[in-house]
Formats: structure tokens, C-alpha cells, sequence
């Protein structure tokens, strides 16, 4: 559990570093279908801080709240997409939506950590909140699709804006359906099996909480659905610099670290109010 409020499964880094294999992407928690009683009070996270990375959250299933220390707040619903850039830090919260927490239901949600370049890591904290109907479905296969969340897929842009090159890609693939995707040269590739059951070129077969890595030389990847599948598709250019992680901080180096806690202590990063 995260806080009371998201049932989650850690995909990556998962007690391992991938370091460079997965980069720009730090860690990935997925929360499966996951049904929570109704309650008067809104389960989730408490305020807590942030610095140096960016937060993704795609919802799936049920409804969430965010606020922050910069004065953003809103609301997310199935199929919408935040894209929070704590920067030079942020104190926010995220729980369930008020009357989804009174009512009760099913909640299913994926969380990506973004690293973010040294030239970056101090930049001002921005918020992205990306509605449904913002991001491109492009038509794969015979009844399936992919929504394009960042990057380009076959000339759709994706809404999100993002300080290093990204192509992140939502799919829903029905059983037998394929698509193939073309990658750049040098870029880093995970993609996630979150449900059902996928062929990566006809020789590699994945399940559901599954990740299959691929190497950066650049090549085309062909994907058909053994099941009706939902894939997370995370492809970006590597960050090579030195990362030095410490709880909701992901800085370069400990002193980074180190005056990140005594930011967050003296306020520098500000509190809800």
C-alpha cells in the first residue's frame, strides 16, 4: 500500500537498479484493478514532497484529486493523464476523488518517475493535466488502438510537453490484433504488459505485470496480442549523467540530497494550505 489509499505492485526499479537500460524512466508502480469500500474520508497520500523528476499518472479505472504547493489542483478520471514537474521542489497530495471515495469503487492507476537532466532538476514546478479527450487514439490492427501520451506515433503528437525527448504510448490491443512500432536509434525501451498477454516478434512472449527490455541499436518492434492486452509503451533518450536517490528526492549527487531535506524543512518548497 502507498499511504491508504493505492494498492500497488512495483514494476521497476523493483530492488534493482536498471540504471541506464530503462533511463529516462526511473520507477513504475502499477495499481491493478483494486476495489476500496466507500468512506467519508478520501483515501490516498498525504502531503509529501518532491525534487528533481517529474510524476506521470495514468488513470485507468476510478476517479483521483491532486493539489500542490504551487496552487495547482485537479481532478483526473478514467483515461486522463498528469504530468507533474516537481522541478526545484513541490509538496503535494494525491487521493481518491470526493464522491468516488463516498460511493466506493474500482481503482486502477499507473505511476511513472521521470528523471529529470542537471540543467533541469531546479527548474520551476509546472503541471500538465492531460483530459481524454486531448490525447490522439491512432487505429491499430483491426479493433484495437494506441493513444499517444508524449512523443509521436505515425505524425500524431502526444499533448505532453516533456525537457527530454519521450515517446509514451497507452495500448489497448485486442486478441490477435498486432502493431509495430519503429524506434530510435539510442533511445531506451520498456514496454509494460499491464493486462492480458502479448508476442514481441513472434519469439518473446510476456504476461500480465511483465517488462520486456530492448536493446538502443534502433529496430522495428512487432507486437500481437495472445489475449485482449493493455500495454504501457516507455521509449526515451537516455539521461547520462550520475543519479543519487533518496526517498520522493532523485537528485545527482548526496549534497544534492542533502539541501533538498533542508529545503523541504525550512519550507523553501512550501506547504497545502
Amino acid at each position: 500500500m502507498v499511504g491508504d489509499g493505492f494498492r500497488v505492485q512495483n514494476i521497476f526499479p523493483n530492488g534493482n537498479r536498471l540504471g541506464k537500460r530503462i533511463s529516462p524512466f526511473f520507477l513504475m508502480d502499477y495499481g491493478a484493478p483494486a476495489y476500496f469500500p466507500p468512506s467519508d474520508k478520501p483515501r490516498g497520500v498525504d502531503e509529501h514532497p518532491h525534487r528533481g523528476f517529474e510524476t506521470v499518472t495514468i488513470l485507468y479505472q476510478g476517479a483521483l484529486e491532486h493539489r500542490d504547493s504551487a496552487g495547482n489542483y485537479g481532478k483526473l478520471y478514467p483515461g486522463d493523464v498528469q504530468w507533474m514537474t516537481a522541478g526545484s521542489g513541490v509538496v503535494h497530495e494525491e487521493k481518491h476523488e470526493t464522491e468516488f471515495a463516498r460511493q466506493g469503487g474500482t481503482l486502477e492507476a499507473v505511476q511513472l518517475w521521470v528523471n529529470l537532466p542537471r540543467v533541469h532538476k531546479m527548474t520551476a514546478p509546472r503541471y500538465q493535466e492531460l483530459s481524454k479527450d486531448t490525447i490522439p487514439v491512432v487505429p491499430v490492427g483491426q479493433h484495437s488502438g494506441l493513444r499517444v501520451i508524449a512523443g509521436s506515433f505515425n505524425g500524431h503528437p502526444g499533448p505532453a510537453s516533456t525537457f527530454t525527448p519521450i515517446n509514451l504510448y497507452d495500448i489497448q490491443l485486442k486478441a490477435g490484433d498486432s502493431v509495430t512500432l519503429s524506434l530510435p536509434e539510442n533511445y531506451s525501451t520498456g514496454i509494460v504488459t499491464l493486462k492480458g498477454s502479448v508476442n514481441y516478434n513472434e519469439t518473446h512472449a510476456a504476461k500480465a505485470a511483465e517488462m520486456a527490455l530492448f536493446d538502443t541499436a534502433g529496430e522495428e518492434i512487432s507486437i500481437t496480442a495472445i489475449t485482449d492486452a493493455t500495454l504501457l509503451v516507455l521509449n526515451g533518450e537516455p539521461i547520462d549523467e550520475p543519479i543519487f536517490a533518496y526517498g520522493p528526492f532523485l537528485m545527482n549527487t548526496e549534497q544534492d540530497i542533502i539541501t533538498a531535506i533542508d529545503d523541504y524543512n525550512a519550507g523553501k518548497m512550501g506547504h497545502l494550505k
